[in-house]
């Protein structure tokens, strides 16, 4: 099985290293000097670290035979994918690998359909789910258990229960602020 470790992002001075969006809570196991990675798209790849460095919080990566800053810009927004035994499963309860969620179906506790996740944006302070509802728009949704409170692989599903205004459309928004006279 494959899972995306992380994505590179643009070139960092001019000995060909880059910067990483890391997409793995084990970036010393996945991301270590040696590891050997696919990549999207799979022309750039395979690609093997050679070293690693964490610089003003964020991770440095140089791949053996790139050496230069033209070389590493190359690199920019690929993928890099890891292979991993498809027993091995994340370690706590409520830890999920990112390819277990894409695809899910949104619902609302209230059973109403929200839409499809297709894809985790790792930030920060907190992941958010990329939602696609049926009308092709796009909703983001915080992954915190306070609003995710269910993620039922077997059902292949996201059950939310969303804040005002979250998956709300403009449209009823706009309604419901004109009804109020403006304040809502």
């Amino acid at each position: 099985m494959q899972l995306v470790v992380a994505r590179i992002g643009r070139a960092h001075g001019i000995k060909g290293e880059v910067t990483v969006e890391v997409r793995t809570d084990e970036p010393e196991r996945r991301l270590g000097p040696g590891a050997v990675l696919t990549t999207d798209p799979a022309s750039v790849g395979p690609l093997t670290i050679e070293t690693g460095r964490v610089h003003s919080g964020r991770l440095l990566l140089r791949f053996a035979g790139v050496r230069d800053r033209t070389a590493a810009e190359a690199l920019r927004n690929t993928l890099l994918i890891a292979e991993i035994d498809p027993e091995e499963l994340p370690e706590g309860e409520d830890e999920y690998y990112d390819h277990q969620l894409i695809d899910l179906d949104v619902i609302t506790k209230d059973g109403e359909e929200v839409g499809r996740i297709t894809e985790i944006s790792h930030l920060p302070t907190q992941d958010l789910f990329v939602v696609e509802r049926p009308d092709g728009s796009e909703v983001y949704v915080p992954f915190v258990e306070e609003i995710v409170t269910e993620i039922d692989l077997e059902e292949q599903r996201a059950v939310i229960d969303p804040p005002p205004g979250l998956i709300d459309d403009r449209a009823e928004i706009a309604s419901a602020r004109d009804a109020a006279g403006g304040e809502a």
